[in-house]
């Protein structure tokens, strides 16, 4: 008969930490940089091209 080998099994919980304030911050700077661009934009098809 052989003998029984004990194992020993390790777990490891890993969670991921979710920061709903760093989600916001990010949303809201993106956010900025959209509404900044179409504004730039609207300026330029405004004002820009009817003086050609």
């Amino acid at each position: 008969m052989k003998p029984v080998k004990s194992v020993d099994i390790e777990q490891k919980n890993i969670e991921q930490k979710y920061d709903k304030g760093l989600v916001a911050s990010t949303f809201i700077k993106y956010a900025a940089y959209i509404i900044i661009f179409f504004g730039l934009l609207y300026f330029i098809v405004r004002y820009v091209f009817p003086l050609f």
